[in-house]
């Protein structure tokens, strides 16, 4: 196994980390009281993409041991937990969200006991562990799906999926007109146990992605066993994949903008998400982690992916017995502009803080273009003279994040603030929207390609053993300015920001939960207060202004002259009183 480069553990007294205890045998649980104040309100999570993130094995795959391996940088770095990509027995059709078992390790990662030792080591250093779990759908060679195929229409294993007669004179029209979000048609024909053509079944992503019918009980049902079963191994909560799906329009009628979810990439057509009844299932998963709290005193967490148009819709998902989080979304999406960031991270407070749940700040994840990237698109105000401003404005955009009130997610490579991969050939990529489309749009290999830990040279420390085995996804040249081992030694990189904010937030109590109070600022600023004097301010425009605060910054993403706040540039001060 090759090691991760850590380096020192930080001063003591700058990270609070609660001490968790490893997994505990059911037959030893004992009743508990909750914690008054449950870690994941303010936590900061890191979001682990296993394939991506480090190699044990020599295989260009990340595993299970490479995330262990890995522990003690997360940790020195300062997060409080970590969000594991899914790592069950799969295909690959769509890099384990396609789930073939979902009570059990895919080989390519490791075993059950890998994710034991994980768990383990990750609860030894203080840091929670989330799983991902897909409950809108499963993979076409899940063993309900293949029974499904060998059975009669209208058999058991067909109800706990979308099967339905075609329509057109012989049925070979599909039921309704819906598109899938990856491309082409959402129905796709099947051929019957006796070789004729026959019914069709529903698929929101590929037709290697069955989804599951959720109104059948034995759905809902082997969920909850799925839940117990890693729970009992030790876990600290779920983050959800398709949060907002699950239940379908129950007659399935055509849309009236059927290519909606194709042309956007996101779950937008009103019949296919959204649909009331998944509160039931939130309220029931919320019960169930509720159940194992009272027993051991550890608060679980749920997190769903809610995509949904507005904070008002997503404060439906976090009710007080609903989700405990859902990601916000709409401060990733938001273009670098002050008023936009303004009026939603406003929605957020007003909407989603309103319902007694935390906000949960998102800049990346593994379905996006990275904000290094994202943020270096030309906007009708850029100065086409200075440079790309991503890089700057990404950094500032980070301590903005982590000044805010409640939860966020960091996505591995954000912390060294790695580029999106826009120029991989044709024939390396692997996203099945690539496959179904032919269309570089949307595709999310770019933000994927595993990490640079070391060297100068491809695979750059990811890959364990015989530096001829190339990762899975190539990794460019350019990565050599990127890896973990130089952003270590140079403490004026995205590593030491983000490691010097992250020990800021949990040393200073005027962050993580708490008020928020805007102050006037120019036009292209954003100025804030947090709790008893803690001043955050973010210039979103190209030339400097006039620091909010006298004096020099605790914290900024980049060099501040005295009373003075850069283009594309945030910090924070502590101070008594602000300037006029």
């Amino acid at each position: 196994m090759i090691d991760a480069p850590v380096g020192d553990d930080p001063p003591r007294g700058t990270a609070r980390i609660a001490q968790v205890p490893g997994p505990r045998p059911s037959n030893e649980r004992q009743a508990a009281t909750p914690s008054p104040h449950p870690w994941w309100r303010d936590a900061v999570i890191y979001q682990v993409y296993v394939r991506s993130f480090l190699d044990s094995t020599g295989d260009g795959i990340g595993d299970l041991a490479g995330v262990s391996a890995g522990l003690p940088y997360l940790k020195r770095l300062g997060v409080d937990g970590i969000w594991i990509s899914p790592f069950y027995p799969s295909p690959q059709q769509d890099h384990g969200y396609d789930v073939a078992d979902y009570c059990d390790v895919d080989p390519v990662y490791g075993d059950l006991a890998c994710f034991d030792r994980l768990v383990s080591d990750a609860h030894r250093l203080g840091l929670k562990t989330l799983v991902d779990i897909v409950p809108n759908h499963c993979s076409s060679e899940h063993p309900w799906f293949r029974q499904a195929l060998a059975e009669e229409p209208g058999g058991a294993f067909r109800s706990r999926f979308h099967f339905k007669q075609g329509r057109g004179e012989h049925g070979e029209l599909p039921p309704n007109n819906w598109r899938a979000m990856f491309g082409g048609p959402a129905w796709t024909r099947v051929i019957e146990p006796d070789g004729t053509p026959g019914e069709w079944y529903l698929h929101l992503f590929t037709p290697e992605q069955p989804d599951l019918n959720w109104r059948d009980p034995a759905v809902e049902k082997h969920f909850e066993t799925v839940l117990r079963f890693w729970l009992d191994r030790g876990i600290d909560g779920f983050r959800i994949d398709v949060a907002a799906g699950l239940f379908k329009h129950p007659d399935l009628p055509d849309s009236p903008d059927p290519e909606a979810d194709e042309r956007t990439r996101d779950s937008v057509n009103p019949l296919a998400w959204n649909q009331p009844e998944v509160h039931g299932v939130w309220r029931r998963w919320r019960a169930i982690c509720e159940e194992y709290t009272a027993i051991d005193g550890r608060d679980r967490l749920l997190v769903g992916e809610v995509s949904v148009s507005t904070p008002a819709e997503q404060a439906t998902y976090v009710r007080p017995d609903e989700l405990h989080q859902a990601f916000f979304f709409h401060l990733l999406t938001a273009p670098w502009n002050a008023n936009t960031f303004q009026r939603v991270i406003a929605e957020a407070l007003r909407d989603i803080a309103g319902t007694g749940s935390t906000i949960t700040w998102v800049l990346n994840n593994h379905d996006q273009v990275r904000a290094v990237t994202r943020y270096a698109a030309p906007t009708p105000t850029d100065d086409a003279a200075l440079p790309d401003p991503g890089g700057a404005r990404a950094r500032a955009a980070a301590l903005l994040m982590l000044a805010l009130p409640g939860a966020a997610y960091v996505y591995q490579g954000e912390e060294l603030g790695l580029p999106e991969v826009v120029d991989l050939p044709d024939d390396v990529l692997t996203d099945p929207i690539f496959r179904r489309t032919g269309s570089r749009q949307g595709i999310r290999d770019g933000c994927r390609i595993p990490l640079p830990w070391s060297g100068q040279a491809s695979p750059f420390g990811f890959t364990a053993g015989d530096t001829a085995v190339q990762p899975w996804l190539p990794q460019p040249e350019w990565f050599a300015n990127h890896t973990t081992e130089r952003a270590l030694a140079d403490t004026g990189s995205f590593w030491h920001l983000y490691r010097d904010g992250l020990h800021l937030r949990r040393s200073l109590p005027q962050l993580g939960e708490g008020p928020l109070r805007w102050l006037e600022s120019p036009p292209q600023v954003l100025a804030f207060v947090r709790g008893d004097g803690l001043v955050c301010a973010i210039n979103f425009g190209d030339t400097s202004v006039p620091a909010p605060v006298d004096g020099i910054p605790l914290l900024a993403s980049r060099d501040c002259p005295p009373a003075t706040l850069p283009g594309n540039t945030a910090a924070w001060w502590i101070c008594d009183q602000l300037t006029a």
